[in-house]
């Protein structure tokens, strides 16, 4: 269970451990994350429900992105950010892996940030409202399970951090694990629409992993929080087309809220 509860408070703000430190339990803790992205879509539909019954749909749509960043104490925005200013300066890899390392945020990542919530904002704004609580549990548990894929699947960058500790622990196993748990929600939440969906983010992943590492050599853990946020932005992208165009029958085991 320990590697739960550090899967839980690496991923949200919600602290349940008060326990010492394990490196092991840490390190394998990404066999838990798409349960932790399940937590994460139920509080946010649980969010878009109440906000539902006092807001238009605009300042909804705008108050999830909010709390989404609240949820998570940001954690992946910042990673994101990182990374952008990292791999769009045109600099060798040591120099962007500098960069990143960087506290500070420069224009690439700023830039890059804007982008990316007004996309979410847009998303979350025109999504019908017949597929919108799928949509969320969609985009959360497989944006964290995407990032299962990156660190088992690509070679890590650097020789220190946390980042090190998962990428040494989690491997096949775990990515098997998680990703049987990742298809199970998403069959149970939109049917074989649900494994497009996956398939589609496991298509993303695996390009964006390629391309992180002929860039920096590796991925980091910079990376793996830009990996859960382009991935959760992907699939709230995607499910326009797929829950628009796909037949009706395709989704009939989902549940829609």
């Amino acid at each position: 269970m320990k590697s739960f509860f550090f899967a839980l408070q690496h991923l949200t703000r919600i602290r349940l451990y008060k326990g010492a430190f394990d490196d092991r339990a840490f390190g394998r803790s990404p066999v838990f994350f798409p349960i932790v992205g399940l937590i994460l879509g139920l509080l946010l539909w649980l969010a878009k429900v109440f906000f539902g019954f006092v807001f238009p749909g605009p300042l909804v749509a705008a108050l999830l992105v909010v709390t989404m960043a609240v949820l998570t104490g940001g954690i992946h925005l910042d990673g994101f950010m990182d990374t952008m200013d990292g791999v769009l300066s045109g600099r060798s890899r040591e120099k962007k892996l500098e960069i990143m390392r960087d506290s500070r945020v420069g224009a690439f990542g700023a830039l890059s940030l804007v982008c990316l919530l007004l996309l979410k904002f847009t998303a979350l704004m025109t999504m019908p409202g017949e597929y919108f609580g799928v949509a969320i549990i969609m985009a959360t548990v497989i944006s964290r399970w995407a990032m299962v894929y990156v660190i088992a699947q690509f070679p890590y960058a650097r020789r220190e951090g946390l980042g090190e500790l998962v990428a040494q622990y989690t491997g096949s196993r775990e990515l098997l694990i998680a990703t049987a748990c990742t298809v199970v929600i998403c069959v149970a939440a939109a049917g074989l629409a649900g494994l497009v969906l996956l398939l589609g983010a496991w298509c993303w992943a695996h390009l964006f992993g390629r391309w992180m590492t002929a860039g920096l050599g590796g991925v980091t853990g910079d990376v793996y929080g830009a990996t859960a946020e382009l991935t959760e932005l992907w699939i709230y992208l995607l499910v326009f087309p797929v829950f628009g165009l796909l037949p009706a029958v395709l989704r009939q085991p989902g549940l829609y809220w």
